[in-house]
């Protein structure tokens, strides 16, 4: 009796602090839906979008300021600035037509001609027009909304192309029964220039004339079998029943097309060259180019496993072949990010970006040797893209990261002669920088901020790098004011004890730093890139503001094997996707504690989507002793399962036993913590099939796991339903506290509107 005593209040107060917990839990959601209404327009004078007009150094832009939002024009050659556009005038004059309140959401696209004499804009599924200064108002015509292309890897029927008729106008050039064939215009009388093609191996329809009109280039073309990814949408709006669908996918170790350029002369009828024998095992062939002088052409051959690029070119007087820019190496060439090829003056020089000395460059070579005639940029440092290449004067615009200290990742912008001399930092700031040229690009627009410093943006001479004059400060003074949390920066030294690994983290806006706050990552560990932001901005979703408004720190980190850093960094990821930086990861959550108490880091959760999708499964699976807990959404778990481009240029050609190492299927088995797999079932990003077979798996192997299936969604988070079920779960397996019920009467008030991103 005096157990049960003891127990009874003791149970009452487990029972009262649990209900307590779920309380507070649940006015976290309602503040944060308030708290970010509260938020929204506190940041005056913000970034801004210049749109510049056609062929002239000016430009219009809209921004937030105490009056609400303004438009104003930019003359850069008379450094002048002026309003063009009163948006409240305009709500006035719409209220007046349309007999009803109008608010700013309702008004959308505005965007003013360059005439700047009228401006259009949509308004209840009209677009109209707007004359300056009157605001005279009229309909002009109704609203489409533009669509999304699909996401395809279809390849193009290469024998469907209209015949293509030569610079002249002498001659058209065609395939018929699978050869190439050309007609004279003016007799009609046609001719057969190849014989070798037929089924299954036939001339592309694609033709290509050399500037002259005397030769020719098609490619004969083997096809592969199609790979196939089959569907079935359970729940078509359309219709009762359900719908079955397909979509052409090439998988890693698919046959793949080949193709092989061949140059015909149309006056001697005849085949001149062939370079078979130089390209096998394509992944892909691309880019032919004739020189104006029609004495050669020049295409690009990237070996499958993207060991070996080469620039190969055929001489179209006495067929030969031969290769002008060989780029190899021992893991992976970028080429998918980092490939660059800019040829001046007809091919007499080429620009090419190379890792070849550890760092990605830009070298010079010489178009006809193929030699190099010099390295252009060098250093510890990266070249991240250019921005135009100006052959007068012989100079090169672009931009580049690691130069300048501190952050690695910050953007800068440089000039620099083709000879590698006169190098130019022309945004010397210290931040990222976003820069916008103008057409004749002799002006730019420079905006730049870190995470936690807001943006200023100037208006610079694109040649000097010099001010020409202020355009807008960025004013977060309102923004603070309503509870708002900087995001922090923090960086520590990497698994080598050498190489520093960067990242960020959020804070609640009711942050108190005495008390523990759990620690969730947000993951996207592609090798394509680096995710960490570096941009200012009030809001970061995909769930990440909306978890730490919950009661979470959120953290983002680029570890080794994601780019933008030296090739050994980058070269982590080579045949190891399962890596995924989180040794890297791990000691930068450690340390990061030691530094801030406030984080927890003795239960870590962890999401992500695709790629993401993928490392978050791998982190409960190859790191259990650290992360707990793991969401994963639309999950590439399998790389022989996805697009071939994306695993092969990483884990490389042929299949080998490093695809099953890194596979979250064949290490299923390894589960120990809470996991939850959310995949779209028409998802044609990633083969939903790689989510169903990581539940297939963990069901053998007895693991106990959650599984949210979208119907009719794809690659997508799953809007506010499925980003409230990852906070929810978080919520539930690592803060241990059960969330408000989703289906109880009050729950809609505390729904989370963010922004669906279907990109990763």
């Amino acid at each position: 009796m005096k157990y049960f005593t003891k127990i009874i209040p003791m149970l009452l107060c487990l029972t009262f602090f649990s209900a307590a917990k779920a309380q507070n839990i649940a006015e976290k959601f309602d503040r944060y839906n308030a708290f970010k209404e509260l938020t929204k327009d506190k940041v005056l004078h913000g970034y801004f979008e210049p749109h510049w007009f056609e062929d002239s150094p000016s430009f219009w832009y809209s921004v937030q300021t105490e009056d609400g939002e303004k438009y104003y024009t930019v003359l850069a050659e008379r450094k002048k600035k002026t309003e063009l556009l009163d948006v409240n005038k305009l709500i006035s004059e719409l209220s007046i037509i349309s007999k009803k309140s109008i608010t700013r959401e309702e008004i959308t696209d505005i965007h003013p001609s360059d005439n700047l004499k009228e401006f259009t804009f949509v308004y209840d599924q009209n677009v109209w027009t707007g004359l300056l200064p009157s605001y005279k108002l009229s309909i002009k015509e109704p609203y489409k909304k533009p669509g999304r292309p699909a996401w395809s890897m279809r390849r193009r029927d290469l024998r469907g192309n209209d015949p293509v008729e030569s610079p002249d106008g002498k001659w058209t050039a065609f395939v018929q029964d699978y050869n190439v064939w050309v007609q004279n215009k003016e007799t009609g009388e046609t001719t057969q220039l190849s014989y070798d093609g037929g089924i299954g191996l036939y001339y592309s329809s694609f033709i290509q004339w050399s500037p002259d009109s005397k030769k020719l280039v098609s490619s004969l073309y083997q096809p592969a079998e199609k790979h196939m990814v089959n569907y079935i949408e359970s729940s078509p709006e359309d219709q009762i029943q359900p719908k079955y669908s397909s979509i052409e996918y090439y998988k890693p170790g698919d046959a793949l097309p080949q193709s092989y350029p061949c140059v015909f002369d149309v006056t001697r009828k005849t085949m001149i060259a062939s370079c078979k024998e130089m390209i096998p095992n394509q992944y892909n062939i691309g880019r032919p180019q004739w020189r104006n002088n029609s004495e050669s052409l020049t295409f690009e051959y990237n070996k499958r496993g993207h060991q070996v690029y080469q620039v190969i070119e055929m001489n179209a007087k006495t067929g030969n072949c031969r290769v002008l820019i060989n780029e190899t190496q021992p893991s992976f060439i970028d080429y998918s990010s980092k490939k660059y090829r800019y040829d001046v003056n007809d091919g007499t020089e080429i620009i090419w970006a190379s890792e070849r000395d550890g760092w990605n460059h830009l070298y010079l070579y010489d178009g006809e040797t193929g030699k190099v005639k010099n390295q252009i940029t060098k250093g510890e440092w990266v070249v991240r893209r250019v921005e135009f290449v100006d052959t007068l004067n012989k100079k090169i615009v672009f931009a580049a990261s690691g130069k300048e200290g501190g952050d690695p990742y910050f953007l800068y912008y440089y000039s620099i002669n083709f000879d590698g001399s006169g190098q130019k930092l022309l945004t010397p700031e210290n931040g990222n920088h976003r820069v916008s040229f103008s057409p004749n690009h002799k002006f730019m627009v420079d905006s730049w901020s870190k995470v936690d410093v807001p943006p200023t943006t100037i208006l610079r001479n694109a040649e000097t790098g010099k001010e020409i004059m202020p355009l807008e400060k960025a004013d977060i003074s309102q923004l603070l004011a309503t509870g708002w949390k900087k995001p922090e920066v923090f960086s520590t030294k990497g698994r080598d004890g050498e190489t520093d690994i960067w990242g960020v983290f959020l804070k609640p806006s009711d942050f108190d730093a005495s008390k523990k706050y759990p620690v969730i990552e947000y993951i996207y560990a592609g090798p394509h890139g680096s995710f960490v932001p570096k941009d200012f901005s009030v809001y970061y979703n995909r769930c990440r503001q909306s978890l730490a408004e919950l009661g979470f720190i959120v953290v983002m980190i680029d570890g080794m094997g994601t780019s933008n850093r030296s090739k050994a960094f980058h070269d982590v990821c080579w045949k190891n996707i399962k890596d995924a930086g989180f040794p890297d990861r791990i000691i930068w959550m450690k340390d990061a504690a030691k530094k801030y108490p406030f984080m927890d880091i003795s239960k870590v959760g962890i999401y992500g989507k695709s790629a993401g999708g993928q490392n978050s499964t791998a982190a409960v699976l190859f790191h259990p002793e650290f992360y707990k807990v793991a969401v994963s959404v639309c999950g590439c778990h399998d790389n022989r399962m996805d697009k071939i481009w994306w695993n092969e240029q990483w884990m490389g050609w042929p299949i080998g036993p490093e695809y099953s190492g890194s596979s979250n299927v064949d290490n299923a088995y390894r589960l120990q913590g809470d996991l939850m797999l959310v995949v779209g079932e028409m998802d044609k990003n990633v083969d939903p099939a790689s989510t169903y077979q990581v539940c297939d798996a963990l069901i053998k192997a007895n693991k106990e796991f959650d599984f949210l299936m979208l119907p009719g969604k794809g690659h997508e988070w799953g809007g506010e339903y499925g980003e409230r079920r990852i906070c929810n779960y978080f919520i539930n397996h690592v803060m241990n506290i059960k969330p408000p019920k989703m289906n109880s009467s009050d729950f809609g008030k505390r729904l989370i509107k963010t922004d669906i991103d279907i990109d990763r």
